[in-house]
């Protein structure tokens, strides 16, 4: 069976306006059995989005609608793909439980689910970590050292894995090394190696999956899927559950990483851990 369990949607509002049915089309005629649409949810609506265009996460006018389209699109294409409704969630340090209410109330029209960290908190204020070099740069000088920027990451990816949001939690981690996106450019001096371990364990403790992302390939700085084979081999040794995902944003960019990924990794479906 052959699944993309983080697909964007016309809803991104930094993405491409490319239709559901694109996509659709698309994945069908690339294979695929099973797909996950899995727009950026609202942001909570007392947190300030700390990019730019304020754009991280779909507004919250048209998430009833983003469901009730998928709804009828799972029931056209019954036969020939099985379609999800899903959310990629931001998990935001201090917001859990804006997070966990939201959740209670839209979890259950929801097939499957995301939990991704985008943004690190310091000093009380938001950096969004793959925004930019640029963007990066700065959080660099924030927090110290290029090592400061990714112990931050995964300290609140361990915060993401352990937090309570309720039943409606999503069961699969995002991206867990989006931190990399710009390692060519910010190449870093230690290895975070026991960081991964801890984030590898507390995840199979919990019971989560990962998602087995093939869009850093395509990213310039970064070339590699997130996370790295060498991580996805000791989530392997641990029986954590893999979903691949393109992370497209775009119908083009389906597929992408896929020729990429562990040959040895069993890609399971994401409404089946």
């Amino acid at each position: 069976m052959k699944v993309d369990g983080h697909i964007h949607t016309p809803f991104c509002p930094h993405g491409t306006k490319d239709s559901f049915e694109q996509y659709i089309s698309r994945a069908i005629e690339l294979g695929f059995n099973e797909i996950t649409f899995t727009e950026h949810a609202p942001l909570p609506s007392n947190f300030i989005d700390p990019t730019p265009k304020k754009d991280s996460g779909m507004d919250p006018e048209n998430l009833e609608r983003y469901i009730a389209e998928i709804s009828v699109l799972k029931k056209k294409y019954a036969s020939d793909l099985k379609i999800n409704i899903g959310l990629e969630v931001d998990y935001i340090e201090g917001y859990e439980e804006d997070t966990k209410t939201f959740l209670n109330e839209y979890g259950t029209y929801l097939d499957d689910s995301i939990l991704s960290v985008h943004f690190l908190k310091k000093d009380e204020k938001y950096y969004c970590v793959d925004y930019s070099p640029d963007m990066f740069q700065i959080m660099i000088q924030e927090f110290s050292s290029i090592e400061g920027v990714y112990e931050a990451y995964y300290n609140t990816l361990l915060l993401s894995i352990s937090a309570d949001l309720g039943v409606y939690k999503p069961k699969r981690i995002g991206h867990i090394s989006l931190v990399h996106k710009f390692q060519k450019k910010f190449p870093i001096a230690n290895s975070f190696e026991k960081k991964v371990t801890e984030v590898l364990d507390l995840v199979a403790k919990m019971g989560l999956a990962l998602d087995y992302n093939g869009a850093g390939i395509n990213k310039p700085l970064c070339r590699e899927p997130y996370p790295p084979e060498k991580v996805v081999k000791e989530a392997i040794k641990r029986k954590i559950p893999l979903v691949y995902g393109s992370d497209a944003h775009s119908s083009k960019d389906l597929n992408q990483g896929f020729d990429f990924l562990l040959q040895e990794a069993v890609l399971v479906s994401p409404t089946l851990f």
